[in-house]
């Protein structure tokens, strides 16, 4: 199936951000393709019309996104539910997910007019709390907050008693996110299209308690034990909300799956080995 609407969403906040927006803008209406721009960047353009990020999946047979990987990540959880697939155009740091370069762009949106672009389709994870459902493309986080002590979190797999961690906080991630906090707290690196959930303890007070990958049918309710206020759970990095002593936040697999375009110039090893400075070929 053809690509008649391409959707733009950027963090106007980036250097040329509203300068490339609007350049792959004038491009793609150049050879017929209807523009759909986001808000934000809409008002940055002067442009009526624009679109809020939840909407566009509606309307646009792809989505293009200017930014860092956190800009991807919160348009993931606006598409979700969707099969849009997403191109991300790198303007922040490090850019594990939005992989291609800007001055690649147009030359990349050739390949994929073409229709000879692959997908790489990534697992979401759902967290609840009281029966209110967050979801999350990266991690979820359970940190101390604004406590100087230690969190103390019972934590179960499958109703099953795993262990009691004290730690800094908890690390539960996909395998997306298993480049992003995890792996600074010392977790695994796992290609992102296996489907596994990792958890990575911060800081743990026990060294043992080591990273652990899961199936990822599996479900994992941690029980703040922690008597003091402040604790937070934190959706890739963005979405944070508070818990309480003898809260339980419940994690699984989201019903959704996001659909990121790959790079047709980088693959995958391409990537992680410049990303993290591994050497080359001798």
């Amino acid at each position: 199936m053809g690509i008649g609407k391409i959707g733009i969403i950027a963090n106007s906040d980036k250097e040329n951000a509203v300068e490339y927006s609007n350049r792959l803008k004038d491009w793609l209406e150049a050879r017929g393709i209807e523009v759909l721009l986001d808000e934000e960047i809409a008002s940055k353009l002067g442009k009526s019309g624009g679109i809020e990020k939840g909407g566009m999946v509606h309307v646009a047979d792809m989505i293009v996104v200017f930014g860092g990987d956190g800009t991807l990540l919160s348009a993931a959880r606006a598409v979700k539910g969707h099969s849009v697939p997403i191109v991300g155009i790198n303007l922040g740091g490090f850019g594990f997910m939005t992989a291609i370069n800007p001055n690649a762009m147009l030359s990349v949106m050739e390949v994929i007019l073409r229709g000879e672009y692959e997908t790489s389709r990534r697992m979401m994870l759902q967290a609840s709390v009281d029966g209110v459902k967050h979801s999350a493309l990266n991690d979820i986080v359970i940190t101390r907050g604004s406590l100087s002590r230690m969190v103390i979190l019972e934590t179960f797999v499958d109703g099953k008693y795993l262990t009691t961690y004290k730690a800094d906080g908890l690390i539960i991630s996909t395998p997306t996110g298993s480049t992003a906090y995890s792996l600074s707290a010392g977790g695994p690196i796992v290609t992102p299209e296996h489907y596994s959930i990792i958890i990575t303890p911060i800081c743990p007070h026990t060294l043992t308690n080591r990273p652990i990958m899961l199936p990822p049918d599996v479900a994992i309710d941690v029980v703040v034990v922690t008597p003091e206020k402040g604790i937070s759970v934190t959706l890739d990095g963005q979405d944070i909300f508070v818990v309480k002593s003898g809260d339980t936040v419940s994690v699984a697999k989201s019903q959704f799956d996001i659909h990121i375009v790959n790079s047709p110039h980088h693959d995958y090893w391409e990537i992680l080995r410049t990303k993290l400075g591994w050497g080359g070929l001798p």
